[in-house]
């Protein structure tokens, strides 16, 4: 496709100075100011971006767990009743298969220790880690589609306000033209040349159109507070948007994967390391642990009171091995498959759809540049039929009424064009969209 240039000569007509003649000539934003502004303060975007942190904090947690872990362990016990042991009485010169209860130790114990743990291998902790990475790419992502779509009903409003104010810009030409009749047939009514049911024709005619700038511009104050809004700036701020529409280029021949594709291509990456973690939790794992401390014993009775404390350190290598858990583990692994293959069906549920949209959406730029092109020369030829009505009026050869139906005719041709110029900018805007060529700078 070459790039189009929504912004010509033929758009001249448009581009009157609308703020000086309707008193709109403060804080004057453009398209590019706005989503300037939605970036920065819109607050799904905010939102979004803190999303973002968290799962970045979440990858720092899942890597923490590597790190060493060192704890304080400390604790008192009194016993009422000291603890029996069973002792065989042949130790004592007793008979064989007899046994004497005894109480040993003392009531009072104390210990205290650092413990040390160090995860060699572990790999669940490997598998959080990948699993939380992704994650972190899965938010940034969606962070991408959302700024997409915040930019694209920016865009959308902010053409949609455009429009309104250059509808302004004709209804305040056709008043001018209305009244420029008014006068002419009110002259003509002072020499009994026209009927006075003409003149009220003409005053009706002038009443409507006020009537209809009443109601535009109601128009443009909601699309203003929409715009607003979403640029997330105050609703009692009064802003105000050019009425020159921009150059504004089109995608380009080259088609890029959409967001909405690459988000379905993360999510199936992270089901299919979810389904890895899970197998991964039969692996064994090993640890390094390691203790120093002291434990201390007390006698609080005579005539042998005493509190002594006694060194006690050790290190070692742990070896987990699940065996069995009861098929829990197998069931999990049954579940995420299937969730694994739900994903990458809907990718590609995804990208059928994004194929479809493309082509819908090349279609309808072609037809709303067609018709765009169509309605302007209709409005053109409009324009000329009631310069020839108004000139014929004068010379007494058209009635009021060819002049009514050619100001009517004139009206229906603008609006239309109008609306077609806002079709192009929306059909532009999703084909850029579509075809993975948005711009998000």
């Amino acid at each position: 496709m070459k790039l189009v240039s929504i912004h010509t000569r033929k758009l001249g007509f448009f581009v009157l100075l609308f703020f000086a003649n309707t008193g709109f000539s403060q804080d004057i934003w453009t398209l590019q100011e706005c989503l300037d502004s939605a970036r920065q303060h819109n607050k799904q975007l905010l939102i979004s971006e803190r999303n973002i942190d968290a799962a970045a904090k979440n990858v720092s947690a899942s890597k923490a767990r590597l790190i060493p872990k060192l704890s304080i362990n400390a604790e008192y016990k009194y016993f009422t009743d000291l603890p029996y042991q069973l002792m065989p009485m042949s130790v004592f010169g007793g008979p064989e298969g007899q046994f004497k209860e005894a109480q040993f130790g003392v009531p009072h114990n104390i210990s205290g220790n650092l413990f040390l743990s160090v995860p060699l291998y572990n790999a669940k902790i490997y598998g959080g880690i990948e699993a939380a990475e992704k994650g972190v790419e899965l938010r940034q992502l969606v962070h991408e589609k959302t700024l997409e779509e915040v930019l694209y009903e920016v865009s959308v409003v902010y053409y949609n306000a455009q429009i309104i104010v250059n509808r302004l810009n004709m209804i305040d030409s056709n008043i001018v033209n209305v009244e420029r009749v008014l006068r002419n047939t009110e002259a003509l009514g002072t020499h009994e040349l026209v009927m006075q049911s003409d003149i009220s024709k003409v005053k009706l005619k002038l009443n409507q159109l006020k009537t209809q700038k009443d109601q535009v511009t109601s128009q443009y104050q909601q699309v203003t507070n929409s715009l607003k809004f979403m640029m997330g700036i105050e609703l009692d701020r009064k802003i105000n948007i050019t009425n020159e529409i921009q150059n504004k280029s089109t995608t380009s021949n080259i088609e890029k994967q959409t967001l909405d594709v690459s988000i379905a291509q993360t999510k199936a990456s992270i089901a299919e390391t979810e389904l890895k973690l899970v197998k991964g939790s039969r692996l064994p794992s090993v640890s390094l642990f390691g203790s120093y401390g002291t434990t201390g014993f007390g006698y609080d009775q005579e005539p042998n009171r005493f509190l002594n404390f006694y060194p006690l350190g050790f290190g070692g290598v742990k070896l987990t091995y699940p065996l069995f858990n009861g098929t829990v583990t197998q069931r999990i692994i049954d579940q995420k498959s299937i969730a694994v293959e739900n994903a990458r069906t809907s990718l590609a549920l995804e990208q059928d759809r994004s194929d479809l949209e493309l082509i819908n959406a090349q279609l309808r730029w072609s037809n709303a540049k067609k018709n765009m092109s169509l309605t302007n020369e209709q409005m053109l030829f409009a324009k000329e039929i009631l310069g020839q009505t108004l000139e014929e009026y004068k010379n007494e050869l058209a009635g009021l009424t060819e002049v009514l139906l050619a100001e009517n005719e004139l009206q229906q041709a603008q609006q239309n064009y109008l609306t077609s110029i806002v079709e192009f900018l929306k059909a532009d805007l999703a084909l850029r969209k579509h075809s993975g060529n948005f711009e998000l700078n």
